[in-house]
């Protein structure tokens, strides 16, 4: 190389780390407003949400999930026709070859066992609802009965999964992660989405539940939803320790929230500012929280409604009140689990169970919704990830149960742009085979994302290369269970 060509290299390479440092600072720049956007405010349609695709019907969901699978044929759906077929054999034409779960496939006979319940039509709509639901009863007018509820699952864990994530493998959003991107929050000082988990009343058979019921997923972090738990302190970790004041918990955050500042304009990885944001949350939850937990305030007459069980923390009475008081204040999405419908044996006896539980607070939200105007611009859903066989889990005799059944099952919806007072879908003579109107958990899904304002085939999420959805390939709009035709989607 000659002397000559040396300054052009050293030219050159000047040049080089001059690029380099001006990329670097526009990183950086862009790295900085980008932090400043995403730090900002958190209101409704903010920039990381989407935002709604037309005018809703309904500002918030509460979804009370009944985890274990209710037998419809024991609640909802009645077969009086049945009796006169006890003990026989469910007929071949019947089944048609479906799936059965390894707890009867080896079966030598598949007995037809009636309900033990009876049924009685109800309110003005004359809606059939069995002896088990009497407080539900009296709130059957609001009540739009899905009786053509199914699914492909047919064991509980990739059930549960489907009811909750649209799909049975886990790794894809919550149906509430979804709603909260989708419209963001309402109220600063509380998540967008809680979730509350009841402890059944009597011996019961509880399938566990995930965390991932109520993830994220992909989604940012910010919108999983956040477990409150039953007593004094409902959020873990969330109170100061003993002589730890607000104003050093405020110190310390800011020290934290600087040096996460640095640590993002170095990486711009955008878990950083979730985490920021939960920190932030997390101290405005430690001066709302004890104050919502709190039912001392509540009158009387009203957490008498709710029934015996509502002063004991973390019942399901208890939670249905702290559902209503999350939905006064703002919370999007509220999701209530109540575990323990898992009927395999001794039917009778867990049925009366359950239903002690959560008929009487079950009803006295809807009314408590309704008597404040909540439940104009509230939907409220009941429903299990599958149904209960028409034949009895082994021998036939008093302590009967019923196996998995996802072909057909029964849940029911109330509130804000909902039908009152009507059924949607018929099952065969069997409640075996849906016969009229299929509701898929898919067309579930998108009818309530529908009723927030949301199309949930525009509520997309790219990850890897591929645009994600609640609803995925599938859901159609059931147009039978909305108060007023849907009105055509406007960008």
């Amino acid at each position: 190389m000659s002397n000559e060509d040396r300054p052009s290299e050293i030219e050159a390479a000047l040049n080089c780390l001059a690029r380099r440092q001006f990329v670097l600072q526009s990183s950086a720049l862009v790295g900085s407003a980008a932090f400043s956007t995403l730090c900002s405010a958190n209101t409704n349609a903010s920039p990381r949400t989407v935002g709604q695709h037309f005018a809703p019907r309904a500002k918030r969901i509460i979804y009370l999930t009944q985890a274990g699978a209710p037998s419809q044929l024991d609640l909802f759906d009645p077969k009086p026709g049945l009796r006169a077929l006890a003990d026989t054999e469910l007929p071949d034409s019947v089944r048609n070859g479906q799936r059965l779960t390894g707890m009867t496939s080896g079966q030598g006979r598949l007995p037809i066992a009636p309900s033990p319940f009876t049924f009685r039509p109800c309110g003005k709509s004359g809606i059939w609802l069995s002896e088990t639901l009497p407080h539900l009863g009296q709130m059957v007018d609001d009540l739009c009965v899905i009786r053509s509820l199914h699914t492909e699952a047919i064991n509980h864990d990739p059930a549960m999964t489907l009811l909750q994530t649209g799909h049975q493998i886990a790794g894809r959003p919550s149906l509430g992660a979804w709603v909260a991107y989708g419209l963001g929050n309402e109220n600063e000082n509380l998540p967008t989405f809680v979730v509350l988990i009841s402890r059944p009343g009597g011996p019961t058979n509880a399938q566990p539940l995930h965390e991932r019921m109520w993830g994220s997923a992909f989604l940012p972090a910010r919108f999983q939803g956040v477990r409150f738990s039953p007593g004094p302190d409902p959020v873990l970790y969330l109170s100061n320790s003993a002589g730890y004041t607000r104003d050093r918990r405020r110190t310390m955050l800011d020290t934290v929230k600087q040096l996460n500042r640095e640590h993002f304009s170095e990486t711009h990885d955008p878990e950083i500012v979730a985490r920021i944001e939960q920190y932030e949350m997390a101290f405005r939850m430690q001066a709302t929280v004890p104050e919502l937990a709190d039912l001392s305030h509540e009158s009387a007459h009203v957490l008498d409604r709710y029934g015996p069980e509502v002063h004991k923390p973390g019942t399901y009475a208890s939670n249905c009140v702290l559902a209503r008081r999350l939905a006064e204040r703002g919370v999007r999405f509220i999701q209530l689990y109540h575990r323990g419908w898992d009927q395999h044996n001794k039917l009778m006896n867990g049925i009366v169970s359950q239903c002690r539980d959560t008929d009487q607070p079950t009803a006295a939200l809807l009314c408590d919704l309704k008597e404040r105007g909540l439940l104009e611009d509230t939907v409220v859903v009941w429903v299990g990830e599958f149904g209960r066989t028409v034949y009895a889990q082994g021998t036939l005799t008093s302590t009967f149960g019923r196996d998995h059944h996802p072909r057909c099952f029964a849940g029911w919806m109330a509130g804000a742009g909902v039908r009152q007072g009507v059924i949607v879908g018929e099952t065969d003579d069997f409640s075996y085979n849906v016969v009229r109107d299929p509701v898929h958990l898919h067309d579930l899904n998108a009818t309530l994302l529908h009723l927030m304002g949301l199309d949930h085939k525009r509520l997309t999420f790219r990850y890897v290369g591929r645009d994600y959805r609640l609803t995925d390939i599938h859901g159609n709009l059931v147009s039978s269970i909305l108060d007023s035709p849907a009105k055509p989607h406007v960008s």
